[in-house]
C-alpha cells in the first residue's frame, strides 16, 4: 500500500489528472455511459469522384439489431444546409447526407445505426451504391502544375533591389502529406433531450467552438448545447474543427429517437479528420559576401479539397524570423478529389520552415559561413521584420548560442563527410524556427469550500498540454492556497468559456483568466473578513495573503481570519467568483513570438541508408516556463513529430484508383521511440512581461517548426548529399 500511495503522489505530482488518466477514472468521448445509447457506423463512397445514382439497402436492413439507415435520400433536415447559399456561408465544409456528389473516396454517404456496434458494422458492409463516375484527380504533383501563383501578402523592398546579389540559392522543395494519428480516435455520442435541446460527449478540442458550430446549423440556442471533451487522447490539430461524423451522430440520433455513438476506426480518421497538405516551394535567397540577407522570393502551393479551400499559410513564416529587407511571397492551393486539410502542428509555418532552413543551409555552404553564424547574423531580434512593432520579447539569438554550446557545435566540420566511422558518417545540422505568440479571450470561475479546497473552472480542455496542472500553478502561485487543495475542472461547455487549445494559445489565453479569477477570491474573502476585522475594508490584491486555512493581511500572518470563521459569520456555504481576462492595447504597442533553435548529431550508414539519430537538442524561448515538466514535454513531443515528418512519414495516394495507400498504422509510418534520442530541452526561462499577467508564451508549435530541416541539413553535413524533397528515406540516400 506504501508503494501504491507513492505512485499516487509522484503522478500527482506530475500531472493532475494523472490519476484519472492511469485508472482509468477519466474517460475519453467514446467511454461514457449512455443509457439506451446504440451505434452508428459509416458507409464510405468507393469512388473518388462522380454522383451517387442509387442505393440498394434490402441487404443491409435484413440484419438483425438494425434499427434504421440514413442517406442523402433519407435523413433528417439540417437547416443550415437548407440552400447551397446557406451551405457555402456555414463554412462547416462537407454537406454530409446533403448531397449525391462523391467529392473523394471513403467520403460518408450513408450511416447503418443498430443496436449492437457488430450489427451496425456487419450491416454497413452490405450497403450497395450505383455511381455514375466522372473524371478525377489526386496526383498533387501533376496537378499543380496547372493552378497559377498569386501573391501572398504585401511585398516588402523590391525584387530589382538584389537581382544582381553575389551569393544565391534558388531550388524548390516538396513534403508530402503527413496524417496527425493521434492515439485517441475521433468519436462522438449523440443525444437529444428534448426537440432543441443537445447533449455531445465529443473528441474536440474546443467545447465552445463544437457549441457554435452546431447552433449555427441547427439553428437552436448554443446554450441548448452541451457538449462534453474533457479528456483527449492527442490532436495535434486534428480536433481544432467539427467534422461531418459529429454531425451525422447528430442527425442519427435525431433520426431514431435515442443516444448515438459514433467512434470512427483508423483508417476513416486518414479520410476524415484531416492531414498536412502536400505541399511544394520553391526558394530564391540571396546574400552580400559577408553573409547579410539581401532578399528573398518564396513560392508555395498545398493540396486542399474540392468542396473546402484551406490555404495552409506555408509562405507566413518567411516574414517573422529574419530581418529581409526585400521579401515576396506567391501562394496557390490545389484542388484535388481528397478529404480536407487542416492544421497538423506547426501547420504552415512548419512546412514554410524546412524550405527555408535548408536553403539558408546551402547558403552557407556556398559563403564558407558556419550555419549557426549566418543565422546570428540576420535574425531580427529587436522589432517584427512585418510589421516594424518592437517584439516585446525574443531571444532566439540565445536559444542558438545555447543550443550550439550543448551539442559542441564546435566539433562540426565545415566540410560534409569528413567524420567517418566504418560504413557510418557523423553530420551536425541546426535550424531554427519561431510561432507568432498569441492570447485570445477567456474566463474562469472558483468556487471554494469551507476547508479551504478551490476548485477553478474553465471550458477549456487539456489534451493533454498539461494545462491543468499548469493552472494549478498559476492558482498556487497567485493565491498561495497549496496544490493539493487545488482542484480543476475543464472541457465541458457549462464552464466559464475559453478558446479551443490549439495554435500555443491555451495556457498563454487561460492564464489570464486564472490570475484574474485568483485575484477576485482574494477581494471576495476580503469583502466578508471585512466584517470581522476593518483592515480588510481597503486591502489590495496584493496585500491579501491566502494560506491553507485562511487569510492575513501583507506578511507573517497579521490580522489572520480562518475561512471557518468567514463562512460561520456569513453564514456561507461556498463562495464563487469569475473572471475574464483577453489582450488589450499591447498588441497595439508590441509584437510577440515563441521561438526555438534545433540541433541534431546523427549518422548515415552510406551501406544501408539508415539514419541514427545520437542527439537532439531544443532550445526555446516560450516566456516564464510554468510548468517545467508539461512545457519538455510538448517540446520534445513535437520534436518526434519532427523526426517523423523528415525521414518517414508520407500518405501515399493510388492515382489510378484516386484513393489512399496504407491508410493503417500498419502502412503508415512514424516516429515512435526507437526511432528518436532522448530530446534535451532547454528553456530561455525569461518571462515576457507585456503578453499575459503570468509572462508566459506558447510552446506547443515551436518544438516542430526547425525540426525537418536541422535533421535535412546534419544528413548533408554527414555524406554531402542535399534532400529537398520529405520524407528521405533510405532508399533516397542510397540513389541520391
Amino acid at each position: 500500500m506504501e508503494f501504491l500511495n507513492t505512485i499516487d503522489k509522484k503522478v500527482k505530482e506530475g500531472r493532475v489528472e494523472g490519476v484519472d488518466k492511469v485508472t482509468g477514472k477519466g474517460k475519453f468521448a467514446a467511454e461514457y455511459t449512455v443509457e439506451n445509447v446504440c451505434y452508428a457506423v459509416l458507409v464510405g463512397a468507393n469512388i473518388p469522384a462522380g454522383k451517387i445514382t442509387s442505393f440498394n439497402l434490402d441487404q443491409a436492413k435484413q440484419v438483425s439489431g438494425v434499427l434504421d439507415i440514413l442517406t442523402h435520400l433519407h435523413r433528417p433536415e439540417v437547416p443550415g444546409f437548407a440552400t447551397e447559399e446557406l451551405i457555402k456561408s456555414s463554412r462547416f465544409g462537407l454537406p454530409i447526407f446533403h448531397t449525391d456528389q462523391v467529392y473523394f473516396k471513403g467520403q460518408p454517404i450513408a450511416l447503418v445505426i443498430a443496436d449492437t456496434l457488430e450489427d451496425a458494422t456487419y450491416s454497413a458492409s452490405l450497403v450497395e451504391v450505383q455511381y455514375a463516375a466522372t473524371p478525377f484527380r489526386v496526383d498533387f504533383d501533376a496537378a499543380r502544375e496547372t493552378v497559377g501563383l498569386t501573391e501572398a501578402g504585401k511585398e516588402r523592398g523590391a525584387m530589382a533591389a538584389w537581382a544582381n546579389a553575389p551569393h544565391t540559392v534558388e531550388e524548390e522543395y516538396n513534403i508530402k502529406s503527413q496524417v496527425h494519428n493521434p492515439m485517441e480516435m475521433h468519436a462522438t455520442i449523440a443525444q437529444w433531450t428534448a426537440n432543441d435541446r443537445l447533449v455531445l460527449h465529443d473528441k474536440n478540442q474546443g467545447v465552445n467552438n463544437v457549441q457554435n458550430v452546431f447552433a449555427n446549423l441547427l439553428k437552436i440556442p448554443k446554450e441548448n448545447i452541451e457538449v462534453f471533451s474533457e479528456f483527449v487522447g492527442g490532436g495535434f490539430g486534428s480536433g481544432l474543427r467539427v467534422w461531418p461524423h459529429a454531425l451525422a451522430a447528430i442527425l442519427g440520433a435525431k433520426q431514431v429517437n435515442r443516444p448515438v455513438k459514433l467512434m470512427l476506426t483508423r483508417p476513416q480518421m486518414f479520410a476524415g479528420t484531416g492531414y498536412r497538405p502536400a505541399s511544394w516551394q520553391k526558394i530564391k535567397i540571396g546574400a552580400d559576401a559577408s553573409g547579410k540577407f539581401q532578399g528573398i522570393f518564396h513560392q508555395a502551393k498545398n493540396a486542399t479539397s474540392l468542396y473546402e479551400n484551406f490555404n495552409d499559410g506555408i509562405t507566413r513564416v518567411t516574414r517573422l524570423i529574419y530581418d529581409f529587407e526585400n521579401l515576396k511571397a506567391e501562394a496557390a492551393i490545389v484542388p484535388l478529389n481528397l478529404s480536407a486539410p487542416t492544421w497538423m502542428r506547426g501547420p504552415g509555418d512548419c512546412t514554410g520552415d524546412f524550405a527555408i532552413e535548408s536553403a539558408i543551409d546551402e547558403l552557407s555552404y556556398k559563403l564558407g559561413i558556419d550555419p549557426v553564424e549566418l543565422r546570428l547574423k540576420n535574425l531580427a531580434i529587436a522589432t517584427n521584420p512585418e510589421t516594424k512593432l518592437p517584439w516585446s520579447t525574443n531571444f532566439l539569438n540565445e536559444c542558438v548560442m545555447q543550443g550550439a554550446e550543448r551539442i559542441n557545435w564546435s566539433e562540426r566540420k565545415s566540410q560534409p563527410g569528413q567524420l567517418v566511422d566504418g560504413d557510418w558518417s557523423t553530420g551536425y545540422g541546426m535550424a531554427v524556427g519561431a510561432w507568432n505568440a498569441g492570447r485570445g479571450n477567456a474566463s474562469a470561475a472558483i468556487k471554494m469550500e469551507r476547508d479551504g479546497t478551490i476548485t477553478v473552472q474553465t471550458a477549456m480542455t487539456d489534451i493533454g498540454t498539461g494545462t491543468g496542472t499548469g493552472m494549478v500553478n498559476i492558482a498556487h502561485d497567485t493565491t498561495g492556497i497549496p496544490k493539493e487543495k487545488i482542484k480543476i475542472e475543464l472541457g465541458h461547455s457549462s464552464l466559464p468559456p475559453a478558446p479551443s487549445q490549439g495554435g500555443s494559445n491555451g495556457l498563454s489565453s487561460v492564464s489570464g483568466a486564472v490570475v484574474a479569477v485568483s485575484l477576485a477570491l482574494k477581494l471576495k474573502l476580503a469583502e466578508f473578513a471585512a466584517s470581522q476585522n476593518e483592515i480588510y475594508k481597503t486591502a489590495k490584491e496584493e496585500e491579501i495573503l491566502l494560506s491553507e486555512n485562511g487569510l492575513s493581511f501583507q506578511k507573517n500572518n497579521q490580522h489572520f481570519i480562518s475561512y471557518a470563521d468567514i463562512w460561520s459569520k456569513n453564514g456561507l456555504t461556498m463562495v464563487e467568483v469569475e473572471a475574464s481576462s483577453g489582450p488589450g492595447t499591447e498588441r497595439q504597442k508590441y509584437s510577440f513570438c515563441s521561438s526555438a533553435a534545433h540541433f541534431c548529431k546523427l549518422k548515415v550508414n552510406t551501406k544501408t541508408g539508415k539514419v541514427k539519430l545520437e542527439r537532439m537538442i531544443c532550445i526555446a524561448d516560450g516566456g516564464k516556463i510554468v510548468n517545467d515538466q508539461a512545457a519538455a514535454n510538448q517540446m520534445s513531443g513535437a520534436a518526434v513529430g519532427g523526426i517523423g515528418m523528415t525521414l518517414m512519414e508520407e500518405q501515399q495516394i493510388d492515382t489510378r484508383l484516386g484513393g489512399l495507400i496504407a491508410d493503417d498504422l500498419a502502412g503508415y509510418h512514424f516516429a515512435v521511440n526507437a526511432d528518436a534520442p532522448i530530446i534535451e530541452v532547454g528553456f530561455i526561462g525569461k518571462p515576457d512581461p507585456n503578453i499575459n499577467p503570468t509572462g508566459a508564451k506558447g510552446l506547443g508549435e515551436v518544438g516542430i517548426i526547425g525540426t525537418a530541416p536541422a535533421i535535412a541539413n546534419a544528413i548533408y553535413n554527414a555524406i554531402g548529399k542535399r534532400f529537398r524533397d520529405l520524407p528521405i528515406t533510405p532508399d533516397k540516400i542510397l540513389l541520391g
